[in-house]
């Protein structure tokens, strides 16, 4: 399954984060099952290098996701990318807040709205820095939109739905960092494998419950 490159590149760590989390959730056989149908056999017990050079292709990390959806249907590797966006970000993505100006001291001093307003841009920083990742946060009608221009999670891919369910699942873990443990909603509103010009997820700045 594996794909054309696309010359766009994460770096070492943060694939080697998502893949420790996948590990984590799913178990090393589970883990290898997906790694084989993504056509990415080479990183079975042999992940990327703990570093930040840029050498994960966007398409390997598409392929990634695109596997987990084939292996376990829509609705299975839609809930086990959540959980494995989520355990990447609390596995070791939060220690990147300190790379974008923001620290834990800082956020935990602000109101909430505070919070989000230093700490989603903060991420989209974080990426656009390390990454060939191009993220961006507006905020409209009094909500936050996290806006990716180029996105790995559904590079390549075609969907009638939107898919990148690992970034809404880092995305909340990064929140729940950012606010001190409050959960908040966000929906990807519209999604490059549908045909939209970016990948753009609404967070809502009231937290759940």
């Amino acid at each position: 399954m594996a794909k054309e490159k696309s010359g766009y590149y994460y770096p070492n760590k943060i694939a080697r984060i998502y893949l420790q989390a996948m590990e984590e959730i799913m178990g090393r056989n589970g883990l290898n099952a997906i790694l084989n149908m993504a056509g990415l056999s080479e990183y079975i017990d042999n992940f990327p290098p703990d570093n930040l050079e840029k050498e994960f292709d966007f398409a390997d990390y598409a392929a990634l996701n695109q596997a987990l959806e084939d292996m376990y249907g829509p609705r299975g590797g839609r809930g086990l990318a959540l959980r494995a966006g989520r355990a990447s970000f609390a596995r070791g993505l939060q220690g990147f807040g300190a790379l974008a100006g923001v620290g834990d001291l800082a956020l935990k001093m602000v109101p909430l709205h505070m919070k989000l307003k230093m700490g989603l841009p903060a991420m989209a920083r974080v990426f656009t820095q390390v990454s060939d990742q191009i993220s961006r946060v507006e905020e409209r009608d009094g909500n936050f939109v996290y806006i990716i221009e180029r996105c790995p999670v559904c590079w390549g891919r075609k969907a009638e739905k939107p898919v990148c369910h690992a970034a809404v699942g880092l995305l909340q873990e990064g929140l729940r960092w950012a606010s001190g443990g409050k959960e908040f909603r966000v929906e990807e509103i519209a999604c490059i494998a549908v045909g939209d010009k970016s990948c753009e997820f609404l967070v809502y700045k009231d937290p759940i419950g």
